[in-house]
């Protein structure tokens, strides 16, 4: 626990800053302007603090901006070129002189989305992720375009990259920002941007991002196959992928945390109900009674089948779309979204996935579980997810002169 709540090298002073204004930033969107980064719209510091506040504000915004950078410049495995591109790089507010208007369009976009589909930002949050693994944050993800080879197969076809979704809610906020300034704004910025509103909007953390980005020309179909992480997974195939990434165990935990929010296929964890890595039987260490209620919920029409048997799959999800299967830990309460009630599914053992549940298997990572479920506001969970997704959306950009700003994010 005590290593869990060293952050180094910030003083101690900055740290309760930090803290503070990722809470405050919990309950409100942000605006923009100089203190975009954690200030609420209608908030204003208390009366003879306003000098004060611009300076801790300034302070802050260096601190956790000298963070992403750091993050960015710590994966020694980049091909050279890979995280800054010739001749340019990352930085916060790219676009203030060339579309200044571009994150404020992706905010108010998301809002509408959100306010009719709830289910929006965890789509985007796992599409994100999705990009970001394989070869960056380039959203290659996007592309349909196999360059007239019909039998070369894109990203967007690997098997864990079927089910994503979201790709329509990037198009039109795409298309939004494209009638203001075309030809100017990145699939890729869009993409990470968006994921960060939406992470705000379900009462997630803000974070700051830098911009910058340019899109892929191509697309990675066989790393998608090899390297995403699976839901059956165990931890030490889950440790490789995200340690070649440069995540530490710690990160690993908390971006893992994502899985708070959103919907879970059925598909997903249909074998450890029924074919347990090839027996035959369910997973023996899933308790008896939350066996029998996921397959409840994933019965389709009493069949059991393991293979693609062509029916859609099942949801288990929370009647607002946001929660991590409430019903089935009863220490979940309803409604709940970043904060401790994953973390605290896995120490009863009723994590859903196997990768999930693969997290207390390691006396390393099961401490974070630990720590993280002990705190009923999930503020240290908040700040390093906040941390690890600055890091995240930074692997391995395209900037300067590489890659390209795709006009439409699905082609070339």
């Amino acid at each position: 626990m005590r290593n869990l709540v060293m952050i180094t090298p910030m003083t101690r002073w900055t740290l309760i800053v930090l803290v503070v204004s990722l809470i405050v930033s919990l309950r409100y969107p942000t605006k923009t302007g100089r203190n975009r980064l954690l200030m609420p719209y209608d908030w204003t510091p208390p009366s003879g603090l306003s000098s004060e506040w611009d300076r801790s504000m300034d302070m802050l915004s260096s601190v956790l901006l000298e963070t992403s950078e750091e993050g960015l410049q710590s994966d020694s495995d980049a091909e050279p070129g890979e995280e800054s591109g010739e001749g340019g790089h990352l930085e916060y507010d790219f676009y203030r002189e060339t579309c200044p208007a571009a994150e404020d369009i992706v905010r108010k976009t998301m809002t509408r989305i959100y306010s009719q589909h709830p289910d929006a930002p965890a789509a985007l949050l796992r599409l994100a992720f999705h990009d970001c693994f394989i070869k960056g944050c380039d959203a290659s993800i996007f592309l349909d375009d196999n360059h007239g080879n019909e039998s070369r197969s894109i990203e967007k076809q690997a098997l864990p990259n079927r089910t994503l979704k979201g790709f329509d809610k990037i198009d039109l906020i795409k298309s939004e920002i494209e009638d203001s300034c075309p030809g100017i704004v990145s699939c890729a910025d869009i993409l990470v941007l968006a994921t960060r509103e939406g992470v705000l909007l379900t009462g997630g953390p803000f974070y700051p991002l830098s911009t910058g980005r340019r899109d892929s020309t191509a697309s990675y179909y066989s790393e998608a196959m090899a390297e995403i992480p699976k839901p059956d997974d165990d931890i030490t195939r889950t440790l490789y992928l995200f340690g070649a990434r440069g995540f530490t165990e710690r990160e690993t935990v908390s971006l893992l945390g994502g899985h708070s929010i959103g919907k879970i296929g059925c598909d997903f964890v249909r074998n450890r109900l029924y074919n347990f890595h090839g027996t035959g039987r369910p997973d023996p260490t899933l308790p008896s009674d939350f066996l029998e209620e996921i397959r409840q919920r994933c019965e389709v029409n009493g069949n059991h089948s393991l293979g693609n048997d062509g029916s859609p799959p099942m949801v288990m999800t929370s009647a607002t779309g946001k929660t991590y299967f409430p019903k089935l830990a009863d220490s979940i309460s309803s409604g709940a979204s970043f904060d401790g009630h994953y973390y605290k599914s896995l120490i009863k053992g009723r994590g859903l996935l196997y990768a999930d549940q693969q997290l207390m298997g390691d006396d390393t990572t099961a401490g974070f579980v630990r720590a993280y479920a002990s705190e009923d506001d999930g503020s240290s969970f908040r700040l390093d997810f906040a941390r690890a997704m600055m890091k995240m959306s930074s692997l391995n950009v395209l900037t300067g002169l590489d890659g390209r700003i795709r006009r439409n994010c699905s082609s070339i």
